[in-house]
């Protein structure tokens, strides 16, 4: 089963359909800090600098994105 077939499945559910649709504004918020660093040419630990914490607190955040833990479709 591929990664499609999983969500798919998983998103048959009323249940995980609705927690994953409350999600979406997260993930959304995400996808625009992600892009935002880029665009700015800031790198993962000139923004953690900025926000007052640490360059693996960037990077876990972009990481969930590109892993497909918080990837919408």
């Amino acid at each position: 089963m591929n990664h499609a077939e999983l969500k798919a499945k998983a998103l048959s559910d009323p249940e995980t359909l609705a927690a994953y649709n409350e999600l979406e504004a997260e993930f959304s918020l995400l996808k625009q800090m992600l892009r935002a660093r880029q665009k700015a040419g800031l790198s993962q630990a000139q923004v953690a600098n900025k926000m007052g914490t640490k360059a693996p607190a960037i990077t876990r955040l972009e990481s969930s994105l590109n892993s497909g833990r918080h990837h919408l479709h």
